[in-house]
């Protein structure tokens, strides 16, 4: 298996070939104001990590295809903020990266320069896909470096989608990143559901499995944990996590850790106490969705035609439950069911899966079944996490039941 350093070292030369040997430039996140004079804790652009495996922020990546090398460029850090934040060293930066050298800001300004005299084109990150339906504003440096390279390069043009392209189907290192990452989920999903009788709140589910996932050395959540009690999981992104957990009540838990650079992603519905028998029906209809959905994958499957057999195993499962009178009623069917059934997954939870018409091995996607029914107060959803094979598909999160 090759090393970290060459694992970016290929990753970079195979981005230079799926662009014909052209000009890369892309930039790492800044960093976000939190509080008055306080950042956000820094999490990198999942494609410049991918690039480079730099953690920190403001720094660019340089590659040219036509002479296979590659530069980083490194941040201006005043002393101030040396002093009271510390910095990534250049030595490091090269270590980690493989990268041929590093420039100062002053150094890549002039290198691009004459770099425009050889590439008319030069590739960078556009805004991410379906940016205009983002309730939140994008990271600023991908586009502040967009603009700097349009006042060098006669065309700008966006790589992200070859770079989804290439991140779609893993590689054998990053599967077994993947792997750690669910296998140390799974055993926090084990450990937090033994101590759930003794927990009253959603916050402390929360805090447990915080604890458990820094314990083993994780560097945290890859997203915001959902913990929703009753009829809180009918918001699907609920994120608040402060209420009573309800007796008698279902709690819906969406976990998943951040483990060397890899997401885990993995959903459970457990019951509080003696589940009623609706809840055991909504929660075995789900379970049943979820088992027969999974049995579909396989490499060749066109995605049109999965997405047509989940809408079908799905709308049985809401008539079986009597919450859908006719296949035909779409509205019905979106209120109940109102997500789609999963994604991509890797460096980011939400990895792309490259606009693939079908499935191909290595590729690593959720499958996320839920039925939310807002007026009885149920909400389920399990979710696991499944590899495609050449074979067929391996579900990596097997190994944590989905029992009620």
């Amino acid at each position: 298996m090759a090393s970290i350093k060459e694992f970016f070292v290929s990753n970079r030369r195979r981005l230079a070939e799926s662009i014909s040997g052209g000009l890369v430039v892309v930039s790492a996140y800044t960093q976000l104001q939190r509080s008055n004079d306080a950042a956000f804790y820094f999490e990198q652009e999942a494609n410049f990590w991918w690039l480079t495996g730099i953690d920190s922020p403001d720094w660019w990546v340089i590659i040219d295809g036509q002479r296979a090398k590659s530069w980083l460029v490194a941040p201006v850090v005043s002393n101030a903020h040396q002093i009271f934040d510390g910095s990534l060293s250049i030595e490091a930066a090269k270590r980690i990266s493989g990268v041929d050298n590093v420039l100062s800001q002053d150094e890549a300004m002039s290198m691009l320069r004459d770099l425009a005299k050889k590439h008319s084109v030069v590739h960078t990150l556009g805004d991410p896909a379906y940016a205009e339906h983002f309730d939140f504003i994008l990271n600023p440096a991908p586009k502040k470096l967009w603009n700097v390279l349009e006042r060098t390069f006669t065309d700008v043009q966006d790589c992200r989608l070859e770079l989804a392209k290439l991140r779609a189907i893993k590689q054998p290192e990053e599967i077994v990143a993947i792997k750690k990452a669910i296998k140390l989920t799974v055993e926090g999903f084990k450990s937090i559901k033994e101590k759930l009788p003794e927990l009253r709140f959603e916050y402390e589910v929360e805090a447990e499995f915080s604890y458990f996932f820094k314990k083993y050395g994780a560097s945290g959540h890859a997203y915001d944990p959902i913990v929703a009690s009753g009829k809180n999981a009918c918001t699907l992104h609920y994120d608040v996590n402060k209420d009573r957990l309800k007796k008698n009540s279902i709690v819906l838990m969406d976990i998943g850790v951040r483990l060397g650079g890899y997401a885990a992603d993995i959903s459970r519905s457990y019951g509080l106490g003696e589940p009623t028998q609706r809840q055991r029906q909504v929660h075995g209809a789900v379970q049943a969705a979820q088992k027969e959905i999974i049995h579909l994958i396989k490499p060749g499957l066109l995605v049109a035609d999965y997405h047509a057999s989940v809408d079908a195993i799905m709308k049985a499962a809401l008539m079986s439950l009597g919450l859908l009178q006719s296949v035909e009623d779409e509205a019905t069917y979106r209120r109940y069911f109102s997500h789609a059934i999963g994604h991509g997954l890797g460096v980011d939870v939400h990895d792309s899966l490259g606009q693939s018409l079908e499935f191909l091995p290595g590729m690593v996607l959720t499958v996320e079944p839920g039925i939310y029914i807002p007026e009885e107060g149920i909400g389920v959803r399990i979710e696991d996490n499944i590899l495609v094979t050449q074979q067929g598909h391996i579900n990596l999160s097997k190994a944590l039941p989905t029992s009620l």
